[in-house]
């Protein structure tokens, strides 16, 4: 035998062997349709499939974060269980004879419970700032009124005209002597024009900041890149918070200029006890980027404006049991007449893609709001090849019109329970980004998201079954091939 036909036969034991290693370790803890997407590149492309594996096969944190997280669960826990009686509200509290009277709401607490540890507060006020100039002057004066801490988390900031005003809100508070501090995504700011003069400023303000989730290999600093902090986030002295689809950075992201794309998001103002909750999760994420636990006052009171039930659901890899995947599909299988879904990126796993097509099969009107254009050309074509098993279903699929990319993130069930904050309704968020959800029960709430979905509707356009069906070969592959990306997490 040759040289040639040993190293040959060689060549091809270590392939075989490869493969069949791959049979074992692919499969674990993932979906199926995951599994199979990874298999299908390894058996046809080994070697890079093999490197995209090492670098993108795992969704969990770093060993460092995850026994990070052992010691935020304990403080989570100790926080929760000194809310007081009067302000929390115990699961078994809900359904007839309660405030919230919907069947769901008892069952959907506990679940968060569960699995994000976060109690459902009472005494709440939540006013909705639909509009992006005015969400961030109401920022910069909620900042401008700050007395002790401000704490800002978002996934995206940006130095530019439009944000100016609340990186100066942010040196005036600095200058005065409250304590400011700042935290946001590595990856996402650097993907903005200029991106570093965000450090630049607040390093020369002297404002405490940190990068979030830094991948830094050079410097030993690696998890898997994707692996994101979406949470966008600001709380003022313990007693005010706002959270939402919002980043700071102006409407057209610093690099849509030449399409024209203008973003259309939604922000709360949120007042009462839901504020120490969403305060724990900045002290905690802190705590993962500095190691250092701060102390932040407890400011439960209700609030004198409004009465809505709150509950904080976070998610992410950080959290087990894809909390807000969970979460979704109990509003789908709990509704009884009428469901409202307002999500930028709709790309489904099957549990929830069951879900929502079965509200749809059995009677309830499901009316999903998405953007006819997109930012992110892949997620946008693996979000179409979706369309026809909707639309099929009976679900109503609304476009809202070009050049907006319609970027709020909230669902309404029944009229009666409501969700927003900045998890998509893709499995990136599930399983990828940390998130924020806040379970909302209240009248007035939960109309006023209704109300919104309604104006969104006033300037959309319903796509028909018919319409999309004449659509050409070209993108149905197109869409095709971006729906098997979609599938590797």
């Amino acid at each position: 035998m040759s040289t040639g036909e040993i190293v040959a036969i060689i060549l091809a034991s270590i392939d075989i062997a490869f493969r069949l290693i791959a049979l074992v370790i692919v499969p674990r803890n993932r979906r199926p349709q995951t599994s199979m997407a990874w298999l299908l590149a390894i058996f046809f492309i080994p070697f890079f499939a093999f490197l995209a594996f090492l670098a993108f096969g795992s969704h969990r944190l770093s060993p460092k974060r995850r026994a990070t997280q052992e010691t935020i669960s304990t403080f989570i826990e100790t926080r929760v269980s000194t809310i007081p009686q009067s302000i929390a509200v115990d699961p078994q509290e809900l359904g007839a004879g309660s405030a919230a009277t919907h069947s769901l709401t008892g069952p959907l607490v506990r679940l968060n419970q569960v699995l994000g540890q976060m109690a459902m507060v009472r005494g709440n006020s939540l006013e909705l700032l639909p509009d992006y100039s005015s969400s961030l002057e109401e920022m910069v004066s909620a900042i401008d009124q700050a007395r002790s801490t401000v704490h800002a988390e978002f996934y995206i900031m940006s130095v530019d005209d439009e944000t100016e005003p609340f990186f100066d809100a942010l040196e005036r508070a600095h200058s005065r002597g409250v304590v400011v501090r700042v935290l946001f995504d590595q990856v996402a700011t650097g993907r903005i024009p200029q991106s570093r003069l965000v450090g630049k400023r607040l390093r020369a303000a002297g404002i405490d900041y940190r990068a979030m989730l830094p991948f830094q290999p050079w410097r030993g600093v690696y998890q898997r890149p994707d692996l994101r902090n979406h949470r966008k986030l600001l709380v003022v002295d313990s007693k005010v918070a706002f959270a939402g689809s919002q980043n700071i950075v102006e409407r057209g992201y610093r690099r849509s200029h030449r399409t024209g794309l203008r973003w259309l998001d939604l922000m709360a103002k949120l007042e009462g006890p839901i504020v120490d909750g969403i305060e724990t999760l900045f002290v905690t994420d802190w705590f993962h980027e500095t190691q250092t636990l701060i102390d932040t006052p407890r400011a439960l009171e209700p609030s004198e404006d409004g009465d809505a039930w709150v509950q904080l659901v976070p998610s992410g890899p950080a959290v087990d049991g894809e909390s807000n995947l969970r979460l979704f599909n109990a509003l789908m299988y709990g509704a009884r007449d009428h469901i409202l879904i307002v999500s930028p990126y709709l790309v489904p796993d099957d549990s929830m893609r069951y879900a929502i097509t079965s509200a749809a099969l059995r009677g309830v009107r499901v009316d999903v709001f998405v953007s006819e254009v997109s930012d992110q050309p892949l997620v946008f074509h693996a979000q179409r090849s979706y369309y026809d098993e909707l639309l099929a279903s009976g679900i109503h699929l609304w476009l809202y019109p070009h050049p907006t990319v319609l970027h709020s993130k909230f669902i309404v069930v029944d009229g009666e329970v409501a969700v927003m904050g900045t998890s998509n309704l893709d499995m990136r968020s599930f399983s990828l980004n940390l998130e924020l959800s806040l379970l909302i029960l209240g009248e007035k709430e939960v109309a006023e998201l209704a109300t919104l979905a309604e104006d969104y509707r006033s300037h959309s356009r319903e796509l028909t079954l018919d319409e999309w069906r004449s659509r050409s070969q070209r993108a149905r592959f197109i869409e095709g091939l971006a729906r098997l990306t979609a599938t590797v997490q």
